[in-house]
């Protein structure tokens, strides 16, 4: 199953090792556009940095965390060019008025077509399915156990 993935989502998930299964999944495709992969990397490395703070992990840890994580995401998720999805730049961001950062995955899923996988509420209603994690969660179940 293809999706177009919301930076938040992947940050949120990338940071729960127990939901590192979901993201390296053998039935996912993960995609995700350019713009929204500057912000993953960003607030990735933000929160990382708040961990790092609170729990005071040794040197050796917050290193195997911080690879681990970046390992993660390079195997788990295409990057994918804004040439891609330009196109459909505009319609996105009519599908989704209240964040225009978030037309980016909006015009990546119209591209593709193909569902969104957020927790971000600003995406339901823009046109395109819209996948929360333990809706994914239960589907990907389901169909393993088919």
């Amino acid at each position: 199953m293809q999706l177009a993935v919301d930076a938040s989502v992947l940050v949120g998930e990338t940071l729960r090792l127990r939901s590192r299964d979901l993201l390296e999944h053998k039935h996912l495709d993960l995609v995700i556009a350019e713009e929204a992969w500057s912000e993953t990397t960003h607030e990735l490395d933000r929160r990382l940095d708040l961990l790092i703070v609170y729990r005071r992990p040794s040197p050796e840890d917050e290193a195997s965390f911080r690879e681990s994580a970046a390992e993660v995401l390079n195997n788990s998720v295409t990057v994918a060019l804004d040439v891609l999805y330009a196109d459909r730049l505009d319609e996105a961001r009519r599908r989704i008025p209240r964040d225009p950062n978030d037309a980016p995955t909006v015009a990546l899923a119209l591209a593709l077509d193909c569902g969104i996988w957020t927790a971000d509420r600003d995406f339901f209603g823009c046109g395109v399915p819209v996948w929360i994690t333990e809706t994914l969660q239960a589907h990907l179940a389901a169909e393993s156990s088919a």
